[in-house]
């Protein structure tokens, strides 16, 4: 049985036979790595330029780790790999296409070593090899710990910048200043979509993670249908976001993207998502578009409305019944006379839901057909408004509107038998 004591101090050792080779290795691990990564042939030669020096150092300090017979450091790693990765990671190159390329790399410099050494020599190749595994373990976890600080860095400081650009154009400020620091291009015109979504139970301690994983969620999703980066304020829960109108296809228009964007989102986050859009908005109308829109997203999320996309023309009477003002306000009035009798109003809101069907009606609030028109002719008595009339009946379905919106304080209890 063969003992496995490596003899790396010995000059005919494998590790003694490779060192006047380490420069043409580490140029074979570096051209290993680019063949294991699609696309690196189309990056200009010099694009690499400043690796070979990390490569040629790693590989040296990775020998002389083993010569002195212990694992290679956190602290040498680093001095190799940190520089490395932060490169690639500043340029967008992938951490997958990163651990590809490692991997590759790793495999020449093992087909190397294993094809330099002889048989009597397996102590040695068993010796390295579990060493190149340790190393792989520290230069892996190096790699994926500073890309993805790198990565977040960056993407944090680009969200935020859209997201005070996105900001301005909202509120009509100037924003060329803004858009050359950020390296944004502002359009012309813009399709406005305000989104908000239906509150859902989340555990306190988690919050700002299912935040943080939305806010992602959210930039990933409409980046993906528009094809471009989105100017946005999401925070989460509700936002707004800016869409080139040329970046909408033409084939697209009136079929539904937003819609599905809008059933993507509900499915990811778990709640109902309400999207507003107002279409080929100027620059310069941009802040009363965006009013509208958020109070149209409101709207429909106060209304029940399911998960979808909203424009006016589908909430038109909601919307202007909820403006604010003198008449908005006589409305609500007519209302509060039942708003102490639960069961009149329940009775009041079947009937308007399902208009003529009596007996429909009637079996939602569980009552006898002849109840139920004994209730609506107590609601005639107490607000004045039949709602058995047209006429009165509109109006009494306006006053429901407003107040699901914008709900009185119940009015104290006269004593009144109802």
């Amino acid at each position: 049985m063969l003992a496995l004591v490596p003899s790396f101090g010995d000059d005919s050792s494998v590790l003694a036979r490779i060192q006047p080779r380490l420069p043409e290795i580490a140029a074979g691990i570096f051209e290993a790595a680019l063949d294991a990564v699609p696309g690196a042939e189309n990056l200009p030669a010099d694009h690499f330029a400043d690796v070979m020096p990390s490569l040629l150092g790693g590989a040296v300090a990775f020998i002389r780790a083993i010569e002195e017979r212990r694992v290679i450091s956190n602290e040498e790693v680093a001095e190799y790999v940190v520089p490395v990765v932060e490169r690639h990671a500043e340029d967008r190159v992938p951490l997958r296409q990163l651990m590809t390329g490692l991997f590759a790399g790793a495999r020449y410099l093992w087909d190397e070593i294993a094809g330099t050494a002889e048989p009597h020599e397996l102590p040695d190749i068993v010796a390295i090899g579990q060493r190149i595994l340790e190393a792989l373990m520290h230069i892996t976890i190096t790699i994926s710990e500073v890309h993805s600080d790198v990565e977040q860095s960056i993407y944090t400081v680009e969200r935020e910048a859209r997201r005070t650009l996105c900001a301005a154009l909202l509120r009509g400020a100037a924003v060329e200043e803004l858009a050359a620091r950020g390296d944004i291009a502002v359009a012309e015109r813009y399709d406005v979509l305000s989104f908000h979504l239906r509150p859902g139970p989340l555990v306190m301690l988690a919050d700002t993670m299912v935040t943080r994983r939305r806010i992602r969620q959210f930039q990933q999703a409409l980046d993906a249908l528009i094809g471009q980066t989105a100017l946005n304020t999401f925070d989460g829960a509700h936002g707004i976001a800016l869409v080139p109108s040329r970046s909408r296809p033409a084939a697209e228009v009136g079929q539904g993207p937003f819609e599905r964007l809008a059933a993507g989102l509900a499915g990811q986050f778990g709640v109902d998502v309400f999207i507003a859009e107002a279409h080929d908005v100027e620059r310069a109308e941009l802040p009363g578009a965006a009013r509208q829109t958020t109070d149209l997203a409101e709207l429909a999320r106060l209304l029940g409305c399911p998960t979808g996309v909203y424009r006016l023309d589908d909430l038109l009477l909601e919307y202007q019944l909820t403006r604010p003002g003198p008449a908005r306000d006589r409305l609500a009035e007519r209302i509060a006379p039942i708003l102490r009798h639960p069961h009149l109003f329940e009775a009041l809101d079947a009937h308007i839901r399902h208009g003529s069907d009596r007996k429909a009606a009637a079996a939602v609030v569980h009552v006898h057909p002849n109840t139920f028109s004994y209730r609506l002719r107590r609601v005639a008595d107490l607000t004045g408004l039949d709602p058995s009339d047209p006429n009165d009946s509109r109006l009494l379905a306006a006053a429901l509107t407003i107040h699901r919106l914008y709900p009185a304080p119940e009015p104290p209890d006269s004593g009144e038998e109802a």
